[in-house]
């Protein structure tokens, strides 16, 4: 089980209806069950006076991130849509951060950067930032899909100098290739990543 205390922040990643909902545009198998394990740990970590912090794709309508356009995914978390939006029974705690990823049409993968899908010129989110300005010393992700948004922004976030938990129970893969979420666990795992 996870402690958390003032100098940890749970991250939760990208726990939006297109990856979480069974009818997304993007949807992770079994990604609905990631979100009774992600209360439980948001209600941890507010009892515990943590930082939470909820990451959110929020792409435009055209991007060279979506399928149409030319990339790999097909239009999902479109701003402003259904699938954007936070399944309907996550808890989103009112003292909480939102970081949006991918605003530009950039690839969002990572909570801590955003990368242009033509140059590959990555820029930082506000996410660093933010949890320096709070002391936070170890971050614990959560969330969808533990092979892109999740790994990605673990391995940033050790990359960062910040201890890093992944809770296993609150993550699902897209195992694009069967395996994947194993694989990036253990990717994680090598870099540094405690796997709770």
């Amino acid at each position: 089980m996870v402690e958390y205390d003032d100098r940890t922040a749970l991250i939760v990643t990208d726990v939006q209806n297109d990856f979480a909902d069974p009818s997304g545009s993007l949807s992770v198998h079994d990604g609905e069950q990631v979100v009774e394990a992600a209360n439980r740990e948001i209600a941890r970590a507010r009892a515990a006076g943590a930082t939470i912090v909820y990451t959110q794709d929020w792409h435009p309508d055209s991007t060279p991130h979506f399928a149409k356009d030319g990339g790999t995914w097909p239009a999902h978390c479109v701003h402003d849509s259904w699938g954007a939006a936070f399944h309907p029974d996550l808890v989103v705690a009112p003292d909480s951060e939102i970081v949006r990823k991918g605003t530009g049409g950039e690839d969002g993968y990572s909570g801590f950067t955003v990368r242009d899908p033509t140059s590959g010129v990555e820029e930082g989110t506000r996410l660093e930032r933010l949890l320096l300005d709070r002391h936070v010393r170890r971050v614990v992700l959560l969330g969808l899909a533990t092979d892109y948004c999740v790994k990605d922004t673990g391995l940033d976030a050790l990359a960062k100098g910040f201890e890093t938990i992944v809770v296993a129970d609150a993550v699902r893969p897209v195992d694009l290739e069967p395996g994947d979420g194993a694989r990036a666990l253990e990717e994680l795992r090598r870099a540094g990543a405690e796997i709770a």
